[in-house]
């Protein structure tokens, strides 16, 4: 618990939390979590995870798409830190983020590290309609966004492409000019400041494509 009195400032959890039954990529397996050692037998318990680098809310890596891609652990650490802005596209209800929605709030876009998009697509975490019909990037307007020298794009949906994506086009947009991916964000609503804190360290994997990470947000209180 954040001592308030202390900090002055109010983090927001923008994470999904990892367990066995969680959703995960169509084709993906979900996170295990097998014990090791336990209180009752050992004195202390321990659990073995294997899971996918792209769980969860995660973020993607160069070395995602690009053979000779930066990884995560070639990233510097201030590639995940910054300032932030969301893009609320909620309320167009289209399918596809053109460069005339982004421009609406460009000078934010100019003076931030960070543009979340907020697509109101978290609702349906947990259902099968996440993974069907949700908003992504259009080409131009990923584009659009890399000449804005940002550090990172994310979304509160599971990719920026296509589910059925075979060329992941927008992922190489932003990633051929080391603009990182952060995808099934959640809990952008409770954001009412127009510009704010963001972080989204990763594990620090070597030769890693991707990365769970516990994204959150500070607020000024």
């Amino acid at each position: 618990m954040t001592d308030q009195r202390k900090t002055n400032m109010k983090i927001i959890d923008l994470s999904h939390t990892l367990h066995p039954q969680m959703p995960v990529f169509p084709g993906d397996e979900p996170p295990a979590f097998n014990p090791m050692s336990s209180i009752e037998t050992n004195g202390y318990q321990e659990y073995k995870i294997t899971s996918s680098g792209h769980v969860g809310t995660h973020i993607d890596a160069p070395a995602h798409v690009y053979k000779n891609g930066a990884s995560i652990a070639d990233l510097p650490l201030d590639r995940f830190y910054g300032t932030a802005t969301i893009i609320d596209l909620e309320r167009t209800g289209s399918r596809h983020i053109e460069i005339e929605m982004l421009k609406e709030y460009e000078s934010r876009i100019n003076d931030c590290d960070f543009v979340l998009l907020k697509t109101g697509w978290s609702k349906n975490w947990g259902s099968d309609s996440y993974f069907s019909n949700f908003p992504v990037l259009s080409e131009k307007a990923a584009g659009w966004l890399v000449e804005k020298n940002i550090k990172g794009v994310g979304i509160d949906a599971i990719s920026v492409d296509e589910i059925d994506s075979t060329t992941l086009t927008v992922h190489k947009i932003l990633l051929e000019k080391g603009t990182i991916i952060i995808e099934n964000l959640t809990n952008l609503n409770y954001i009412k400041q127009e510009i704010f804190t963001f972080s989204c360290l990763p594990l620090k994997i070597q030769n890693g494509d991707g990365s769970p990470t516990r994204a959150i947000a500070i607020l000024k209180d």
